[in-house]
């Protein structure tokens, strides 16, 4: 590594699971390798938590620039990375994005959002989301030159960034977060003695919660009423949140949606849980499979590329369809399916003219 500064390049970089491998990343770097870092720059989100208490004393301390959410904010944002930048940096864009200005220096941009390097069905985000998706495939593809190389999670991120950018430079390096080991504000009242089922995931359209409702209508219209925890916030996604307890109510599903959860609760709700279920349609990464698989906990998967790409489930499923996902449940919970009997000729005319 150049022996000049790091800067860590975040706008955008709140919460989910950006948000969790970027809050790992600053303790780690401060906590256990301050001689890599030497004086830095910190460019983060407003929203993204303090990271003073993440520093150890004794370490250089980083020069940390806050940037709002905003179109105005972000453009000086990155020609502040460009100003701040000199031959010997080392610049990590976390965000998923090159820089838009050149920069000096050795630039490695970390790709996590599979929207912006892939096309993607996006048909069922809000109009304001395809545009502003629309936008930033169209920066990634113009401003990729501006990146040294460029680093993804998985093979099939590999593969599909070199499929866009044939001939960059591309590496695969996973990395995962250690796990909570603070206890965190308690969860919501929980009476019962455990979830059969927790999905950790934000409300976004590709992670699927409508289709593993209509799953769990479809259980309940059979008679079969397995527990499942959710994780969608009423603050950010208010239509899903409301849709979801309007299902819970009409069908009597035990289902419990605690919202936006730290780490800590994350954890927690592994260790109340008897499996992950994850609908998911795309992932650039998957990080909760790996902590439900670090957890011990049997996985029930959407039979996708990039959940083979990091685990190897109990069982899988169409996610476009609510009843291959509920054929999936009643198998690992060892429940009888109910399959069509066929009528002869005979049987068939009797009923035909018996209606």
């Amino acid at each position: 590594m150049p022996a000049g500064p790091l800067i860590i390049h975040a706008p955008n970089v709140h919460q989910g699971g950006g948000g969790t491998l970027l809050r790992s990343l600053l303790a780690t770097t401060w906590l256990n390798a301050p001689a890599l870092v030497k004086p830095a720059h910190l460019i983060l989100d407003t929203r993204f938590e303090s990271v003073e208490a993440e520093i150890a004393t004794g370490c250089p301390q980083p020069t940390v620039h806050r940037v709002a959410p905003s179109l105005r904010a972000r453009w000086r944002a990155e020609r502040l990375l460009s100003q701040l930048s000199r031959p010997d940096t080392r610049i990590l864009c976390f965000a998923g994005q090159p820089p838009l200005f050149p920069c000096q220096g050795h630039v490695s941009v970390f790709v996590q959002n599979r929207n912006i390097i892939s096309r993607t069905d996006v048909s069922s985000y809000s109009w304001k989301q395809r545009l502003r998706i629309e936008l930033e495939r169209l920066w990634f593809r113009t401003r990729a030159k501006t990146a040294t190389e460029f680093i993804v999670q998985t093979e099939t991120m590999h593969d599909l960034l070199d499929q866009l950018l044939p001939g960059a430079a591309i590496r695969v390096r996973p990395f995962v977060p250690p796990p909570a080991d603070e206890p965190g504000p308690r969860l919501l009242p929980f009476t019962g003695k455990g979830y059969d089922f927790c999905y950790i995931a934000t409300g976004e359209p590709h992670k699927n919660h409508r289709q593993l409702i209509q799953a769990w209508c479809l259980l309940a219209r059979g008679g079969l009423f397995p527990s499942l925890c959710l994780t969608v916030g009423q603050q950010n996604s208010p239509e899903l949140h409301d849709w979801i307890e309007a299902r819970r109510l009409d069908h009597g599903l035990k289902l419990e949606n605690v919202g936006y959860v730290s780490a800590a609760q994350v954890e927690q709700i592994y260790g109340r849980s008897r499996r992950l279920i994850y609908p998911s349609h795309y992932e650039s990464f998957g990080l909760p499979l790996l902590e439900a698989q670090r957890h011990k906990l049997p996985i029930v998967a959407a039979e996708r590329d990039y959940v083979r790409d990091v685990v190897s489930p109990e069982a899988t499923f169409d996610p476009d369809s609510a009843r291959s996902i509920a054929r999936a449940v009643q198998r690992v919970l060892g429940q009888g399916m109910t399959q069509s009997r066929f009528m002869n000729p005979e049987e068939f005319l009797t009923a035909m003219f018996a209606a």
